[in-house]
């Protein structure tokens, strides 16, 4: 078997190429896009709710955005710009409510409302009694429905313009119904001041046609056991049931063909299916700037022409100062990359200075070349010759003879020191001499001091006898020659014992 070879192989290294980018068509690029964040409190149910409002806002939204914590809405205001949004819908839960601002970026207005009921979109399906759910839907925008908006106050108007901009305009000498099926349905209430938000699923169904014949238009299977052929199914399809009953109001004449047998200047029924989410609101107050601006309307809050003034005076004046200091903040950033620059300037100029040679150092690299050069192995020979009195041996000047000893080129501008390196000290031994020493004293104290000197008595209770006597010696043996002594010279002048107490 052929031994593989071991040398790595590398790969070719190719030339990147970018992939082309698509530009968006203008129609696309122009329409309105949208944000949904939720802030506040973290609840499963309000997520919810927001992935529902989100697939609501469909195509022309970012359905997998994702938020955390750490995350501010200037961040989302910063990104606004690149992706083309035009509205920011929040949903921020706190201990007491949960509101909807829906801001218009990227300078306001922003109008705030208090949710009061709302339901996912889950539990409106699940509800119905026929649960019908297409998801092609979603590809297209859906088609806006206000109701009751006309009412006197501009906060009405600028409520019904913000939702109108939310999703993108209808053209109708362009426009496909193909193209429109969905629907969000806003109703406003003008004694309870609430806006119900729905939101439903629109199909078409063909009017005056037998029910077996409309079954297989629709493409619904149908149930052939009690025939025996497809004849008797179409011809007797009036005993089949059917669960919706068609309303007279819900008949149009289409001006387009559209499929499953809806054909132009023929009758049809629209169908709305709720697909959800509900939600219930009250508008509380409108900001003018982004969630910081003037309140330029309160539900239930009202002032006067002064508060309003002052508050707006206030306002301008915070402005101004916010605006000073920014410009103050551009001037010292001015000031401090001009500081550096010149420090930067004066710095390299000193160091093109300091990395000159002068005279003197020049002087002093001559001197230690010339003395440097002037010894030679004859000199050192002769040198031997004279002391010894005999010629030296040939191998102790071979490696002095061969090598260079002349120090080497200094270039220019170099860091360069005549003076030797100290050598470099191991500081263990000496502290660990230190230590011996120390233990040594301390050892040599004890057994001079252990004793107690009382009227005269030595160390073991002996008049007349010194501490060093007994330097080095045990305390319980008879000791040297110096203890001997003095214990016999004691022994023969005084009357006691020598021996210990």
């Amino acid at each position: 078997m052929k031994k593989k070879n071991r040398t790595p192989q590398y790969k070719r290294s190719r030339p990147k190429v970018e992939a082309p980018v698509d530009e968006e068509p203008a129609a696309i690029k122009n329409a309105p896009h949208t944000f949904v964040i939720r802030r506040g409190e973290r609840c499963s149910s309000v997520s919810r709710l927001s992935r529902d409002f989100r697939r609501m806002m469909e195509p022309f939204t970012a359905s997998n955005l994702r938020e955390r914590r750490i995350n501010k809405v200037k961040d989302f205001v910063h990104l606004s710009g690149f992706f083309h949004v035009s509205h920011m819908c929040v949903f921020s839960l706190s201990s007491q409510t949960l509101s909807l601002k829906i801001i218009r970026m990227p300078k306001g207005p922003t109008l705030t409302f208090k949710l009061h009921q709302y339901t996912l979109a889950k539990d409106v399906i699940s509800n119905a009694r026929k649960q019908f759910v297409d998801e092609e839907c979603f590809q297209s925008a859906p088609l806006v429905i206000l109701n009751s908006f006309s009412g006197e106050g501009k906060h009405l108007k600028l409520m019904a313009s913000t939702f109108q901009n939310m999703f993108p305009p209808i053209n109708l000498s362009k426009i496909k119904l193909s193209s429109l099926k969905r629907c969000v349905l806003l109703s406003y209430n003008p004694v309870s001041k609430l806006i119900d938000l729905r939101h439903y699923s629109i199909t078409v169904v063909p009017v005056n046609l037998n029910r077996g014949v409309k079954k297989l238009v629709t493409r619904n299977i149908p149930n052939l056991g009690r025939f025996e052929d497809i004849a008797d199914f179409v011809e007797k399809g009036h005993l089949l049931s059917e669960s919706e009953v068609d309303d007279e109001d819900a008949h149009v004449v289409l001006a387009q063909n559209l499929k499953f047998g809806n054909l132009a200047e023929n009758q049809s029924s629209l169908r709305l299916h709720e697909i959800g989410p509900r939600i219930t609101m009250r508008l509380m107050k409108i900001e003018d700037d982004l969630m910081t601006g003037e309140v330029l309307y309160h539900d239930y809050i009202e002032k006067d022409a002064l508060e309003v003034e002052a508050i707006r005076k206030k306002r301008a004046q915070q402005r101004r100062l916010k605006e000073q200091r920014k410009h103050n903040q551009e001037e010292n950033l001015k000031k401090k990359e001009k500081d550096k620059a010149e420090h930067r300037a004066k710095t390299s100029a000193k160091q093109t200075k300091a990395g000159e040679i002068t005279e003197q150092d020049k002087l002093l690299l001559k001197d230690a070349e010339d003395a440097v050069g002037e010894l030679s192995d004859e000199d050192d020979r002769e040198y031997f010759r004279k002391e010894i009195g005999d010629n030296p041996d040939e191998e102790l000047f071979e490696s002095a003879g061969g090598a260079n000893r002349k120090r080497p080129f200094i270039p220019r501008g170099a860091n360069y020191s005549l003076k030797p390196k100290k050598p470099r000290l191991d500081k263990r031994k000496q502290f660990e001499e230190d230590d011996r020493e120390a233990r040594q004293d301390r050892k040599r104290r004890n057994n001079e001091g252990g004793g107690k000197d009382t009227k005269g008595k030595g160390k073991f209770g002996r008049k007349g006898m010194k501490q060093d006597d007994f330097k080095g010696k045990s305390k319980y043996n008879g000791g040297g020659k110096k203890q001997k002594g003095g214990m016999k010279k004691k022994a023969g002048g005084g009357k006691k014992s020598s021996k210990r107490k």
